[in-house]
This record gives structure tokens, C-alpha cells and sequence, in this order.
């Protein structure tokens, strides 16, 4: 097992077909990862005290976290993380214990918090910080803090989500090639 993906009492990282895991980032225990996966440098995805599934080709870009919210008195399931396909997540997002639909553009620096449901084809813009237990209706750009509905989605983003997701993995297919030389 690369030094990237850790064990954690008794659970690994299970990793779909032609995933890439940049050596500089963090896997750590139930975490799945669907194929065509990428996730870059600095990302820490801790599935330590809950599980975290990850859908095909989807990109966790570099300095993003990726947790939980473990089963408690104040949570008495506790949230897991489950994110869709297609899925574009921007460098130093934090996600925690929410659930992201598919086609999804998560922009830097933004947060989504635990409980949040967010549905198929959304943007969710830089910076922007999604509350606790916000539902993010399809087909809308979310942005602020807290995050409200700016505008509809326009075409053009609605292309955008397979164009980038697609992007991403010939990005990390000419990693995993460097890396198999």
C-alpha cells in the first residue's frame, strides 16, 4: 500500500479502476474511490470514524479536506461523506459530512458543512460556505457566506461539468503513465 493510503482499525481505501493518488496526499481508512479518480496534492480524505464514497471521475484538487461527522449524543448517526460522478472539487475546499450529488462544480476555498444535500448540477462558487443542513436545489450557482442562489445555471456551465471532470482525467492519466515508467 502506498505511503498515501492508510489503514485505520482495520479499514483501507478501496480504489476503483485507474485511480491517480498523488504520493503528497492523505487517504485514511473506509474511503472509496470510483474509477478514474484523481486526488492531488495536499488533500487529506479521512474516512477515520465514518465512511466516505467518492463516484467516478471525480477530481479532489490540491489542499482540499475531506471528513466526516462521527456518530455521537449530538449527531446519533453522524454523517458520512458521499460524493457523485463527475464531480470537480476546487483547490482548498473543505467537505464534511454532506452529501454532493452528480455534476457538480465546487469552487476554492469553499466549504460545505455536515448535513448539507446538494442535488445534481450545481455550482457551488469560491469561498462560498454552505450551512448545516442547507439543501442546494439543482440547477443554480450558489455563492456567500451563507451561501444563497445567485443566478440559474447557463448552458454553458451545464456543459462545463463533463468537459472539466473529462479534463481531469486525461490530466491524471499522464501522471499515472509518468509514474509507471
Amino acid at each position: 500500500m502506498s505511503s498515501a493510503l492508510r489503514r485505520y482499525q482495520g479499514m483501507e481505501p478501496q480504489l476503483g479502476k485507474r485511480v491517480y493518488i498523488d504520493p503528497a496526499s492523505v487517504v485514511i481508512g473506509d474511503v472509496g474511490l470510483g474509477d478514474d479518480c484523481s486526488v492531488w496534492p495536499m488533500t487529506v480524505i479521512r474516512g477515520d470514524m465514518h465512511r466516505i464514497r467518492i463516484g467516478a471521475r471525480t477530481s479532489v484538487q490540491d489542499g482540499s479536506v475531506l471528513h466526516i461527522t462521527h456518530a455521537s449524543d449530538f449527531s446519533p448517526d453522524g454523517f458520512p461523506l458521499t460524493i457523485g460522478d463527475d464531480v470537480t472539487i476546487g483547490h482548498k475546499a473543505i467537505l464534511h459530512g454532506c452529501t454532493l450529488g452528480n455534476r457538480i462544480l465546487v469552487g476554492m476555498g469553499a466549504i460545505v458543512m455536515d448535513g448539507v444535500v446538494v442535488d445534481d448540477e450545481v455550482i457551488i462558487a469560491a469561498g462560498a460556505v454552505v450551512t448545516p443542513g442547507k439543501h442546494l436545489e439543482s440547477g443554480y450557482v450558489y455563492a456567500g457566506n451563507p451561501a444563497k442562489p445567485l443566478r440559474p445555471l447557463k448552458e454553458k456551465e451545464r456543459a462545463f461539468f463533463p468537459y472539466t471532470a473529462g479534463n481531469y482525467v486525461k490530466l491524471k492519466d499522464r501522471f499515472l503513465a509518468e509514474v509507471s515508467r
